[in-house]
């Protein structure tokens, strides 16, 4: 309330309690108008019946603002300033008792007080007279003076004296100075019923505890007071730092848990010095508050809640202005009515009857208007709804715009509200399709299955589900996992998800909020919004439990995955590898193919290289083997040669007869070194290459050679 009312000129607020004051009426009008603003602002409503607008004076805070400045409240005072006149000896006591104990605060109150004082010499008959009754009235008016009360001050140690006589109870809540003084800052007192007047001394001294406690409640609770009684055995059995006696009585023990909702410490004074509580306590003040006889109460409610009868029809119909006279139009016969109010019932007059005082139309009742809300009353007693409210209401009684009646009725029923079903599910409206993967992703949870909890992300263009699985579902561990698919796929445009902590973290905000992600939540307890995950959700759920025991859940999810992956969506016809990737992934199902002849091909061009490879191994060279070069300076196509370095993995140098040349070693032939190789390669260069290759194991490589040389 400080934060909303703050700024505003001329305007004071405790809690709920608003003060609006002005120099002028046309300031004051001003600053009230531009407080109820700020109030709509807000959203704020104030009760027209606990407002007061324009008033000379207010009591505020337990003080009395005007014009001339801040009063004392009459409320503070009022046990003192209505005290009775005392009426014995003993109460006079009391009420000079009272006076002294704050007599240090009234000038001259010995002489104030001097036509009392000789009311109480032995040899003097009781006499009350003028001189008596005005010096009681300038005592009460001294005590209630400034002088003597003093305003509230948080600051301050409290103390609350309470006492009890026969016939009243009173307390007195007073300051206690660093100084020592005690002034009194409010007094109270009332008079003891019947039964109370009943109670044993000791009750009477823990009731005028509890009235005390109870009427400052504003000042006391929540800080720390001393509570002061001149009955010795209440510091034992209110006391704070002891336990409610078993034996006490119960209303002692009621009391006693009742003050344990304050923070106190209980002293007992003796009563000379407890004058201040047990004057008030020996002149209450009349108990003037109205208690209602509980017989008639009850009498009046069953009276109220008794269903209406056909006596109370008759007698109600008859001072019905419009029905007294659709009654007379019936029975007399009238057919000249001019009232727009009538024209339901005149444009029924033939199907209308008068019935032992009652207007009937066909067999049902026309209540006059005084009844009908207590019918509507009646028949939603139930708490039925409308169909059957309207079909009951059909078979006994009428009257104009009973069917929007019994709408609003039943519409208006808090009782009703707070329990009626879900309004019809609205038509579901789809999400928009992404052109393009990983534009929309929408996740969940799963779990908790075999101790594991699953973090689920589909893609909406392609349906690609990704699946991790996890031990914790931290905002810390969550934004791991999103990083690792966003890793490996890129950081998407949205992303959907429910309203799970995790998912509505600050981490979670942040980490989004830096990759560019727009995060979109969905409505609580509506999860049809995040369908996509939803659904996926409970396929993921069905294919683990159905795989139970055909391996680790790690191999049993990366199976269903790849299953999943690799076929086709019922929503886009085509499988999420294909939309995700513009491929297939291949599966153990693509063996079942027989090959094509790209795939001949390429199998012949893989054998053609590795037996280039197996080749290529045996010509190897080192420096001083004889070989044949090839000569690009002649005729003659080859030319003998001697290595004589090797200048790189496939390179040479060779030496001829015509000098030093560079060679590949494509470009070099090893010659044979033996006879026996020579026959041997020259044989089988005339057509006899594998019969005696198998038969003499010559090296393959050689026989070629020595063919090229042919």
């Amino acid at each position: 309330m400080d934060q909303i009312l703050s700024g505003l000129q001329g305007v004071q607020c405790y809690l709920d309690d608003i003060l609006c004051t002005g120099a002028n009426d046309e300031e004051h009008l001003r600053n009230l108008d531009a407080t109820l603003q700020r109030l709509q602002q807000y959203g704020l409503r104030v009760r027209k019946e606990k407002c007061e607008f324009l008033r000379p004076s207010v009591e505020y805070l337990g003080h009395v603002i005007d014009e001339k400045g801040l009063h004392t409240a009459p409320s503070k005072i009022a046990a003192i300033v209505d005290a009775p006149s005392p009426e014995n000896v003993s109460q006079l006591r009391s009420f000079l008792g009272l006076l002294n104990y704050y007599g240090r605060f009234i000038p001259n109150l010995a002489s104030l007080l001097k036509p009392l004082h000789e009311l109480l010499c032995h040899d003097k008959k009781w006499r009350w007279t003028n001189d008596c009754e005005k010096a009681f009235q300038d005592a009460k008016e001294a005590l209630t003076s400034s002088e003597v009360l003093t305003h509230f001050n948080p600051s301050l140690p409290i103390q609350l004296a309470c006492d009890a006589s026969p016939y009243g109870v009173g307390a007195v809540i007073s300051h206690t100075f660093p100084n020592g003084e005690e002034k009194p800052i409010a007094f109270a007192s009332r008079t003891l019923n019947k039964a109370e007047s009943n109670y044993a001394q000791l009750e009477r001294e823990a009731l005028s505890i509890i009235f005390g406690v109870r009427k400052f409640h504003q000042y006391l609770y929540g800080r720390k007071f001393t509570l002061l009684t001149d009955h010795r055995p209440l510091t034992t059995i209110l006391g704070p730092h002891t336990g409610i006696p078993s034996l006490a009585a119960s209303r002692l023990q009621r009391w006693a848990l009742l003050l344990s909702a304050h923070s106190y410490d209980i002293k007992y004074r003796k009563s000379d010095s407890h004058c201040n509580a047990d004057g008030l306590s020996r002149l209450p003040l009349p108990v003037t508050k109205h208690e209602p006889n509980t017989v008639d109460i009850f009498y009046f409610k069953n009276v109220e809640r008794a269903p209406v009868s056909a006596a109370q029809v008759k007698k109600a119909t008859r001072n019905d202005p419009d029905l007294s006279v659709v009654m007379d139009m019936v029975i007399k016969g009238q057919s000249k009515v001019d009232s727009s109010a009538l024209k339901p019932f005149i444009d029924r007059r033939w199907e209308l009857s008068v019935q032992s005082g009652c207007l009937l139309w066909g067999r049902r009742v026309i209540l006059p208007q005084s009844l009908r809300a207590k019918m509507l009353e009646q028949l939603h007693a139930g708490h039925s709804g409308i169909v059957k409210m309207k079909e009951m209401a059909r078979s006994y009684f009428w009257w104009p715009g009973l069917d929007k009646q019994i709408e609003n009725m039943a519409k208006s029923c808090s009782s009703c509200q707070k329990t009626r079903n879900n309004p019809p599910a609205a038509p579901l409206h789809p999400w928009d399709f992404p052109q393009d993967p990983w534009y929309r992703i929408h996740i969940d949870f799963a779990g908790p299955f075999e101790d594991r909890m699953f973090l689920i992300a589909v893609d909406a263009h392609s349906k690609w589900p990704e699946v991790a699985i996890m031990k914790s579902t931290t905002s810390e561990k969550t934004v791991e996992e999103l990083g690792e698919m966003f890793s490996r796929f890129g950081a998407p445009v949205q992303l959907i998800s429910d309203n799970g902590p995790q998912l509505v973290s600050k981490e979670m905000s942040d980490f989004l909020q830096a990759n560019g992600v727009q995060h979109i939540k969905s409505a609580p307890y509506h999860p049809a919004t995040n369908g996509l995950a939803e659904r996926f959700v409970q396929t993921l759920k069905h294919a683990l439990k159905a795989s139970q025991g055909q391996g680790t859940l790690h191999q049993r999810l990366h199976e269903f995955l790849l299953k999943y992956r690799t076929s086709s969506h019922s929503t886009t016809k085509a499988s999420p590898a294909s939309l995700m990737f513009n491929r297939e992934l291949r599966t153990s199902l693509d063996l079942l193919k027989p090959p094509t002849v790209k795939d001949i091909v390429q199998a012949d061009q893989r054998k053609q290289v590795k037996y280039r490879d197996i080749h290529a191994k045996d010509r190897v060279f080192v420096p001083g083997d004889s070989v044949l070069a090839r000569n690009y300076q002649s005729k003659v196509k080859w030319a003998p040669a001697t290595v004589i370095a090797q200048t790189g993995p496939v390179s040479y140098t060779v030496q001829t007869a015509d000098g030093v040349w560079r060679r590949h070693v494509d470009q070099l032939l090893k010659t044979p070194n033996t006879t026996q190789e020579l026959v041997l390669l020259s044989v089988l260069s005339r057509g006899f290459l594998t019969s005696i290759y198998v038969g003499y194991a010559v090296d393959e490589s050689r026989a070629r050679e020595c063919c090229s040389l042919c």
